[in-house]
């Protein structure tokens, strides 16, 4: 009788812990997306200073996908492309959240700012998870910077020093991060100029 008692009152904990965990869920979503979405936004205005608004550019995402592995961008991932839009409307550019993974901790996401003419304003890391000292170094303006006002098809690295707009300085140790990274980078320009080609869903 006092296993059945036991069993009774361990189902009745079980039951009301689920239920208050359901309702504290309920309750902390939506402000967490709230902040995710603020993050976000503040993300995109920190590679697009420039732009006055933002609105979701509607892009087929298989195509674009489709075509950043026709481009042997495999391990990386358009999440969302904004335009980026001036006072009067204007579409100036466009803001892209990207995500990368193949650093060394794991997935790097990001966004960049691209202007119309395909001049990269800049980047801004959302999440890393690289070695601390190391891959985590690309937080740093240093190597963030390097990607600022500069307008190339695609940027590589180099460990001997950079040389032209199209080279970026590797991380001393953490090749990996910089390659990750990169890589990101060139899927981003690439995904703007199939944007650019006209290609809406």
């Amino acid at each position: 009788m006092s296993i059945v008692k036991d069993t009774i009152a361990i189902t009745a904990i079980t039951l009301v812990a689920g239920l208050a965990l359901g309702v504290v869920q309920d309750i902390t979503a939506g402000p967490i997306a709230q902040q995710q979405e603020q993050s976000k936004q503040e993300a995109y205005k920190a590679v697009f200073e420039d732009a006055d608004s933002f609105e979701v550019y509607d892009v087929d995402a298989d195509a674009l996908a489709a075509n950043l592995a026709e481009n042997n961008f495999n391990a990386q991932t358009i999440n969302e492309i904004m335009e980026a839009k001036d006072a009067s409307g204007e579409t100036i550019g466009y803001a892209l959240n990207v995500t990368d993974s193949e650093g060394y901790g794991g997935d790097i996401q990001f966004t960049m700012g691209i202007q119309n003419d395909g001049t990269l304003n800049g980047i801004s890391i959302l999440s890393i998870s690289e070695t601390a000292g190391l891959g985590m170094k690309a937080k740093n303006p240093d190597f963030q910077d390097q990607f600022k006002d500069k307008n190339v098809e695609k940027f590589e690295y180099t460990k001997t020093g950079a040389t032209s707009d199209d080279q970026i300085d590797a991380i001393s140790g953490a090749t990996i991060t910089t390659n990750a990274m990169t890589n990101g980078v060139n899927a981003g320009l690439c995904a703007f100029r199939y944007v650019e080609g006209g290609a809406e869903s």
